[in-house]
C-alpha cells in the first residue's frame, strides 16, 4: 500500500460525459476541500458543460507530481479545479450516450488507478458511468468495482455503501436476481466477511468491528421451511468467523435487522444481494451515502446513484452524495 500523503491529493473520474457527473463535478469547483482535487477528464467536455450551466469555473490544467509531494497547490482566485486533460473521441450531447467515448472514461479510470497505486493520488472518486453505453462500444463492463478489481490484480472485492453511521456491504452485486441463490451458494462468504472485517479496522478505525450478516430467505429461512441456505450456507460462514476471533452475528431475517436495537449493537451489514440491504440505506440518507470498494490496495469511493441523463446540463443534479464520496476519500485518507 502507497505511504499516505501528509495532504490528501484526490483523483475525480468525471464519469458518464453525456449524464451529471461533469455537473456534480463542476460543482465542486466552488468549495473549499482540506485536499488537492483533480478531475481526469477532457478538459473541452468539461469547458462546455460549465458554459452550458452557466458556471465560471477556471480550469487549469495538473502537473503531475512526485507521490510525496504534499504540499498544497495555490488554487487560482474563485472556483477552480485542476484537470488531467484525458480526451473523448467525440463532442458530447448531454442526455445521450454515446458508445464511441466509452475508451475514454475507461482511461480516465485507469490513469487515476495507476494514480493511486503509485502513490500519486491519495485515493480516487468517481461520478457515475453508465454500463449499456460502455457494453455498445464492445467492452465487457458489470461495473466500476469489478473494473476495478481487473486493474488492480484484486481477485475478490467488496461493494460497501455507507451514510453516517449506517454501512451495508454486499455477498452478490450486480447479478440477476434470479441467479443469487446460485451466486450466495458459491460465493466465498468466509472471505468476504473477512475482507470487510479487516477494511473496517485499517480503513475506518473499528479495533473490534461488530459485522451483522442477513439471511438470504424470508425469515432467515425460517429453520429450513423456507429454503436451506441460512443453514447450510450463510451459518457455517458465521461460525468460521467467530472462530476465527471475529464478531459476526446472524442470520438475521432482512425484514427485522435494521432496527433501532441492533443497529445500535452493529458497524455494518453484510446483505446477501443488492436490493435486500440497499433500499433501506438509501431510504434513510438518499443523496448522502457514499460507495466504497473494500478488498482493493487503493482506496475508492463513489457517489450511490446513477448518471441521470435526463437531468444532464440542466442545473438539476443533486451534488449531495458526490460531496459525501469525496469527504469520505479525505477522511478515509487521512486515517491512513
Amino acid at each position: 500500500m502507497p505511504r499516505a500523503l501528509k495532504r490528501p491529493r484526490i483523483a475525480i473520474s468525471a464519469g458518464e460525459p453525456a449524464g451529471i457527473g461533469p455537473d456534480i463535478v463542476l460543482a465542486a469547483a466552488g468549495k473549499d476541500w482540506n485536499a488537492d482535487l483533480v478531475v481526469i477528464a477532457d478538459r473541452d467536455m468539461l469547458e462546455r458543460r460549465a458554459a452550458e450551466l452557466g458556471l465560471r469555473v477556471s480550469l487549469p490544467g495538473y502537473e503531475p507530481q512526485h507521490p510525496q509531494d504534499s504540499e498544497p497547490v495555490e488554487r487560482e482566485p474563485g472556483a477552480s479545479l485542476q484537470v488531467l486533460h484525458c480526451p473523448l473521441s467525440v463532442s458530447v450531447n448531454p442526455g445521450v450516450g454515446d458508445a464511441r467515448n466509452a475508451s475514454g472514461v475507461l482511461a480516465a479510470l485507469q490513469r487515476a488507478t495507476e494514480g493511486c497505486e503509485s502513490g500519486e493520488f491519495s485515493a480516487m472518486v468517481t461520478a457515475p458511468v453508465n454500463k449499456a453505453v460502455i457494453a455498445d462500444s464492445g467492452v465487457p463492463f458489470s461495473g466500476h468495482t469489478e473494473f476495478l478489481a481487473e486493474l488492480t490484480g484484486t481477485s475478490k472485492v467488496v461493494m460497501l455503501l455507507a451514510a453516517r453511521d449506517l454501512r451495508v456491504a454486499l455477498a452478490t452485486t450486480h447479478i440477476p436476481l434470479a441467479e443469487v441463490p446460485r451466486a450466495v451458494a458459491s460465493a466465498p462468504l468466509g472471505e468476504i466477511i473477512q475482507i470487510l472485517h479487516s477494511d473496517l479496522q485499517t480503513r475506518f478505525g473499528f479495533a473490534e468491528p461488530r459485522i451483522a450478516v442477513l439471511g438470504l430467505n424470508p425469515h432467515a429461512g425460517e429453520n429450513g421451511y423456507l429454503g436451506r441456505e441460512d443453514i447450510d450456507i450463510i451459518g457455517p460462514a458465521i461460525h468460521e468467523a467467530n472462530a476465527r476471533g471475529m464478531n459476526v452475528t446472524g442470520p438475521w431475517p432482512a425484514d427485522t435487522a435494521f432496527n433501532s436495537r441492533l443497529r445500535q449493537e452493529t458497524d455494518a451489514y453484510l446483505a446477501m444481494y443488492h436490493d435486500q440491504g440497499l433500499p433501506v440505506l438509501k431510504f434513510a440518507s438518499f443523496g448522502a451515502a457514499v460507495n466504497i470498494t473494500l478488498g482493493l490496495p487503493i482506496l475508492r469511493t463513489s457517489v450511490d446513484h446513477g448518471t441521470a441523463f435526463d437531468l444532464a446540463a440542466s442545473g438539476g443534479a443533486d451534488s449531495g452524495s458526490f460531496f459525501a464520496a469525496l469527504e469520505m476519500a479525505i477522511e478515509l485518507s487521512r486515517k491512513r
